[in-house]
């Protein structure tokens, strides 16, 4: 119990080390190809951010352990909307505005619900995967125009913002940093990082689990989801000191579409798999839920006050423990 305990901190260690190092690579060779900084901003970053997640349910859905794979997603969402959100409004009430919020957060609520018809019919299938690839890139394409077009930004630009590893406002530089192959060395190294972190907590998590004796749908929902979740909690949280409200919002909002669209997209088109009965009788429909209520409270006073906040802190305790049985 305690080496799997331990294997799985350095497989979590292991996967947000390699991500931050494969977006600073990723960023770097997007520079060095021209591209412009909103697009690695809406799209290098985005998904490079996601790189944990991603690893933790691929792999997951490669070894047969459907319930890590699908809870790690629908699990991750859930701790963004309460814990990560929650915490960032306890620190510092989140203004909305409320054209980003039934935007952005009404994308997020169609791609819960899109998981919610898939799961009930075909799972995470390949074609499934396809058509949650195609939404995302929809969305992209969507979010850098309205970039382009100026106005309120979206939850695309704002999870590139947290990041902080780019300004997508800043014009193309003129002078890319570094030399490309130290560029190329970063992202072959951050790749390698997040490989072997999400092998190492997909053998631990099902052991953990096997040690328990519960399933590893409850590990994926719960300790695998907080982990991979840990980039996103940090850069809201920070956000949210520095009084950038809306870039704590915009992240936790981008970073629910892009794990649905962008990392069941990705595991079903690679390894398909089912989604478990117990994610689809409650865990998909709670988020569903929650995600409702999270836009019905920033819409109602447009903001998320201190109170709210601590709602959702406490509702997403109350989650945890419904879902370990504790009650």
């Amino acid at each position: 119990m305690l080496s799997n305990a331990l294997i799985l901190l350095l497989g979590l260690v292991l996967l947000i080390a390699g991500g931050d190092v494969l977006v600073r690579g990723a960023v770097r060779i997007a520079e060095r190809l021209r591209l412009s900084p909103m697009l690695i901003g809406l799209t290098v970053v985005g998904m490079g951010t996601s790189m944990p997640e991603l690893a933790a349910s691929l792999q997951a859905s490669l070894v047969g352990s459907p319930g890590i794979a699908v809870g790690n997603i629908v699990g991750s969402n859930i701790a963004n909307a309460l814990l990560i959100l929650g915490t960032a409004a306890v620190i510092a009430p989140i203004a909305v505005d409320r054209r980003t919020l039934w935007r952005d957060g009404g994308v997020g609520l169609l791609a819960a619900a899109a998981l919610l018809a898939a799961g009930a019919t075909v799972g995470l299938s390949r074609a499934t995967g396809l058509a949650f690839l195609l939404m995302m890139a929809a969305y992209i394409v969507y979010a850098y125009r309205q970039e382009r077009l100026g106005g309120s930004h979206t939850a695309a630009y704002d999870r590139g913002a947290a990041a902080d590893q780019v300004d997508p406002a800043l014009a193309a530089q003129d002078h890319p940093r570094g030399r490309l192959w130290v560029a190329l060395l970063l992202f072959g190294a951050g790749l390698a990082l997040v490989v072997a972190g999400g092998g190492l907590l997909v053998n631990s998590a099902v052991g953990i689990a096997g040690d328990l004796g519960v399933s590893d749908t409850v590990i994926g929902l719960t300790i695998v989801a907080v982990g991979t979740s840990l980039p996103e909690l940090v850069t809201s949280a920070a956000a949210a000191w520095r009084k950038q409200g809306d870039i704590a919002l915009g992240n936790v909002l981008g970073s629910n579409i892009y794990n649905i669209l962008f990392i069941g997209g990705v595991t079903g088109a690679i390894a398909p798999t089912p989604v478990p009965a117990g994610i689809m009788a409650f865990d998909i429909r709670a988020l569903v839920a929650v995600l409702l209520v999270v836009m019905l409270f920033a819409f109602s006073g447009r903001r998320l006050s201190r109170r709210e906040g601590g709602l959702l802190v406490a509702a997403y305790a109350g989650y945890v423990a419904y879902t370990a049985g504790l009650f």
